[in-house]
């Protein structure tokens, strides 16, 4: 397996900090990148403020914080991973955006560098063959809250070597991560079972058929789900949604993956959820 010590990170946003604080916790050396200073200044904020939560619960030690936060550093340039031997992109869901990192990232990084996108649903193989470097690249799907949620998608494409595959599953186990393997298909695993249920929830709120709080409560008392479809559609972002499901029906042309008008609608007005303040709910 490629030994791994400096972590590339690009993108400091909710996902892009969460990752680089559990590969920091984790002993590795951390360099985090995003468009602006002050976008990583928020980032690490975002970081010490969930290591002090941290602190408060008992699972970080005080005196481990400041060596927490002196494993990461930040840049605005991506030619600063130069020597990295691992960089995931954790930018946004944006399959042409994507594949310009890579690229780029492809003639910065030195030839052993694996390169893994944070995608949730997007081609692995698409981005790989717009590098030179096809067999050392891989999905890496976290999910959010990062530091929170256990598992890691591990997606795996017909060009991916070996070598990498193994390098990547230590990399996540190291991260306390439980790792699952998926082929690169859209929507891998999770967002392949997910999307039609959070789709076929808005179709029952749209056709009349109960409440938004009715629908999921259903879910919650009757399924033991921990909350139900729309307020996790809300939770992930409706915009993100409503991304994943025209993603997988331009694939597989399935209907079940057609995304219903009232998510159209709702996107169009701003109405993304948590993120907005507004969503199938409010926020505060």
């Amino acid at each position: 397996m490629t030994t791994l010590k400096k972590i590339g990170i690009v993108g400091c946003g909710q996902m892009g900090s969460g990752i680089a604080q559990l590969g920091a916790q984790a002993g590795y050396d951390i360099l985090v990148s995003d468009l602006s200073d002050e976008l990583l200044a928020r980032g690490l904020r975002g970081i010490r403020d969930s290591l002090e939560r941290g602190v408060a619960k008992g699972t970080v030690l005080r005196h481990d914080l400041e060596d927490v936060l002196g494993r990461i550093r930040t840049t605005t340039s991506v030619q600063d991973f130069s020597d990295c031997d691992m960089v995931i992109e954790a930018i946004v869901e944006n399959i042409d955006e994507k594949k310009k990192l890579f690229s780029t990232l492809d003639n910065v990084c030195p030839p052993h560098t694996i390169l893994a996108s944070n995608s949730s649903c997007l081609s692995i193989t698409d981005m790989a063959m717009a590098t030179q470097r096809s067999e050392k690249v891989v999905g890496m799907h976290f999910f959010n809250p990062v530091v929170v949620m256990t598992l890691l998608e591990v997606v795996v494409t017909i060009l991916v070597s070996d070598d990498t595959f193994e390098t990547v599953k230590a990399f996540g186990e190291s991260l306390g991560k439980s790792v699952i393997v998926a082929r690169d298909e859209p929507g891998y695993i999770v967002n392949r079972l997910m999307a039609p249920f959070i789709l076929d929830a808005i179709r029952l709120l749209e056709n009349g058929v109960a409440s938004r709080e009715d629908i999921d409560s259903s879910m919650v008392l009757g399924c033991n789900h921990p909350m139900g479809p729309l307020r996790l559609a809300d939770f992930i972002g409706l915009d993100t949604v409503l991304y994943i499901s025209e993603s997988m029906y331009e694939e597989y042309k399935d209907r079940k993956y057609a995304p219903p008008l009232t998510l159209k609608r709702m996107v169009t007005a701003g109405h993304l959820g948590r993120k907005s303040g507004k969503g199938f709910y409010e926020y505060k």
